[in-house]
C-alpha cells in the first residue's frame, strides 16, 4: 500500500506537467480550431529562457524573490513569443483548410527545435538547469514527499485554478468564450478577435513555460528535442480530458501522469506506450474525452 501511495505521488508530479502544457493545446483547440503541434516546444523555450535568465543573474536557491521574478519574467518572454509565432504563422491562415494550419504547426516546431542549434550561445548540446528548487524530503505518514513535488503539484493546481476563474468570471475570459462560440457574431458585438485569440496564444505559452521550468527542475537536463515528446504526451492529455475543455485537460494530465507511473513500476518499457493505448481506446470508446459534451456538425 505504501508504495502505490508513493507511486502516486510521482504520477500527481509528473501529471502536473502534462496538465499545465494540456491547457494551451485546449484553449488554442477550442477558440481557433487547430492543433498547434509547435506548443510542445515551448515548454523547451520556457525551459532554456529561464536558463539563462538564472545564468545572468547567478541566483542561488535560497534567493526566492529573484526566482520569483525570473519565473515570471520567463512567461512573459515565452507568451510574446506564443503571441508572434501565432500572428506571423497562423493568422494568415486562419481563414484556411486547417491541414495548412496544421501542416505549418509542424514546420513550426522543426523551426523551433533545429534554429537555436545554430546559435553560438545555445547549440545542440544538452545543459544541465540549475537547482532553482531546495531539496528536502518531507515524511507523510509512511510515503516520502519532497518540496520539488510539492512546489509542482501546488504550481500547477494554482494556475490552473486561476486560470479556470480567469476564463469564467473575467471580461476578457467571457470574451474568450464567445469568440469560441461564434466569431463573427463576437466580432459584430464589438469583440476584438484577433486579440482575443492572441491572448490565448499568449497564456497558453506561458503555461507552458511554467510546465517546462518545473520538467527541467525534476528533471534538470534541459535539450532542444525536451519539448516533442512532452508535447505528445499532453496533447493525449487534451484529448483525453477532452479537448477545448479546461477542467478536461486538468483531469487527463493526472489520469495520464498517474498512469505512465503505474506502467513504469510493472515494466518500464511498457510506460512509453500506455498513453497511446489510453488514446486509442478513448477514440474509441468516448471521443468526446471524459469530461466533454457530444457535439453536432452541421454540414
Amino acid at each position: 500500500m505504501t508504495m502505490i501511495l508513493q507511486i502516486l505521488v510521482y504520477g500527481l508530479q509528473l501529471g502536473s506537467t502534462y496538465a499545465l502544457l494540456a491547457l494551451g493545446y485546449s484553449m488554442v483547440y477550442g477558440i481557433v480550431g487547430m492543433i498547434n503541434f509547435a506548443h510542445g516546444d515551448l515548454l523547451m523555450a520556457g525551459a532554456y529562457v529561464a536558463f539563462f535568465i538564472f545564468a545572468a543573474f547567478e541566483t542561488t536557491p535560497s534567493n526566492m524573490l529573484i526566482i520569483i521574478g525570473v519565473i515570471l519574467l520567463t512567461m512573459l518572454i515565452v507568451g510574446a513569443l506564443g503571441a508572434f509565432i501565432e500572428k506571423v504563422a497562423y493568422k494568415p491562415l486562419r481563414n484556411k483548410a486547417r491541414l495548412s494550419a496544421l501542416i505549418t504547426a509542424i514546420g513550426v516546431s522543426m523551426f523551433i527545435e533545429n534554429f537555436p542549434r545554430a546559435l553560438p550561445f545555445i547549440g545542440p548540446n544538452a545543459r544541465s538547469f540549475p537547482a532553482i528548487i531546495p531539496v528536502k524530503v518531507i515524511q507523510v505518514g509512511a510515503i516520502n514527499v519532497t518540496t520539488i513535488q510539492l512546489v509542482t503539484i501546488g504550481a500547477a493546481v494554482a494556475l490552473m485554478l486561476v486560470l479556470y476563474l480567469f476564463v469564467n468570471k473575467t471580461v476578457y475570459g467571457k470574451q474568450m468564450r464567445a469568440v469560441q462560440q461564434n466569431k463573427d457574431a463576437s466580432a459584430l458585438m464589438g469583440i476584438n478577435v484577433n486579440g482575443i485569440i492572441s491572448l490565448t496564444f499568449f497564456i497558453g505559452a506561458a503555461l507552458a513555460a511554467v510546465s517546462g521550468i518545473l520538467y527541467a527542475s525534476t528533471y534538470p537536463t534541459i535539450t532542444l528535442t525536451m519539448g516533442s515528446t512532452l508535447g505528445m504526451k499532453a496533447f493525449i492529455c487534451a484529448v483525453l480530458g477532452g479537448i477545448g475543455d479546461i477542467r478536461g485537460a486538468m483531469l487527463g494530465g493526472f489520469v495520464l501522469g498517474i498512469a505512465e507511473m503505474y506502467a513504469n513500476y510493472i515494466n518500464a518499457d511498457f510506460s512509453y506506450g500506455i498513453s497511446f493505448i489510453i488514446l486509442i481506446l478513448v477514440l474509441i470508446l468516448r471521443p468526446q474525452g471524459l469530461v466533454g459534451k457530444e457535439t453536432v456538425e452541421k454540414v
